[in-house]
């Protein structure tokens, strides 16, 4: 089956301009955009990105700083953990590596809170290097384009990685990378897939076998209101936002369920997004 040349062809016209894919971007930059962009939008990175980077340009710049700095920064983007996992690794690359992003998917694999995912896509994006990158968008893509099933597993699979890495083109691997990932975030979208405007809708197989419907397990949709985690968040909103350390008071007043709200805090402190000091005040972490 022929993808390549529908798809690169495709991504040529309808690329969209992201600052993190531009010729000038950092492989810091590139890093840093990875992270915020797992399990967050385009639309809700791009001002946090660009704040990001105008604030801490370098891993030293942000490695100097507290690790409460990164999550006061990190805004509203979700998943605050992530915020301290960046922070972590600006502190590791600038101890070891002189403070520059390493190449090497191994050097990448291995610094804090970097998984597979992340490490092929900075060794790609940021180096040129051939990897597969496999995110939620590119396995939805190959699985209905080349599988024909309408959904990947919940979990990557081995035979998922050896579908992407023999798709992988000799040349201009991380282009290919990026295009199939293009592709699944704006037409083969996981609730309305756009067939009728796709590059491959002649060759896929889940359309030309009459798109047959997911067999696995329900797929359902994440909750967020008046969940432990919109708690969690209302919580560190506190605490973003105030200049210094804040009483208990303050985090009593911004959810009502003390039971929830005990046991939300409970878990910032576990997961080091909080600090407990003095007399009973917290702050984010130093």
């Amino acid at each position: 089956m022929t993808l390549h040349a529908p798809i690169l062809d495709w991504y040529a016209e309808h690329n969209r301009d992201l600052p993190w894919r531009r010729p000038e971007a950092t492989p810091w930059g590139i890093l840093v955009s990875e992270i915020m962009l797992q399990q967050t939008p385009v639309v809700r990175v791009l001002p946090i990105w660009e704040e990001w980077l105008t604030r801490w340009p370098t891993p030293d710049a942000l490695a100097k700083e507290p690790p409460g700095e990164a999550v006061r920064h990190w805004g509203r983007l979700g998943y605050p953990r992530r915020a301290l996992n960046l922070h972590a690794c600006a502190k590791a690359i600038t101890a070891d590596f002189d403070g520059t992003v390493p190449a090497t998917y191994d050097e990448l694999r291995a610094l804090p809170g970097i998984g597979d995912y992340t490490a092929a896509a900075v060794a790609s994006f940021a180096y040129g290097g051939r990897h597969a990158v496999l995110d939620t968008n590119v396995r939805r893509v190959l699985a209905r384009a080349v599988r024909g099933e309408e959904f990947p597993p919940t979990a990557t699979t081995a035979p998922e990685r050896k579908l992407a890495e023999s798709l992988i083109p000799p040349v201009d691997a991380p282009r290919w990378a990026v295009a199939v990932m293009e592709l699944g975030a704006l037409i083969c979208t996981a609730r309305a897939p756009r067939c009728a405007d796709c590059p491959v809708s002649g060759r896929c197989q889940w359309l030309l076998t009459g798109k047959p419907a997911h067999d696995g397990p329900p797929r359902r949709g994440q909750t967020y209101a008046g969940t432990d985690r919109q708690c969690r968040g209302a919580l560190l909103a506190v605490l973003r936002d105030a200049p210094g350390p804040v009483p208990k008071g303050a985090l009593d007043a911004a959810w009502s369920n003390t039971a929830q709200r005990e046991r939300a805090l409970d878990g910032l402190l576990t997961d080091g997004l909080a600090e407990l000091l003095d007399n009973d005040f917290y702050a984010l972490p130093t």
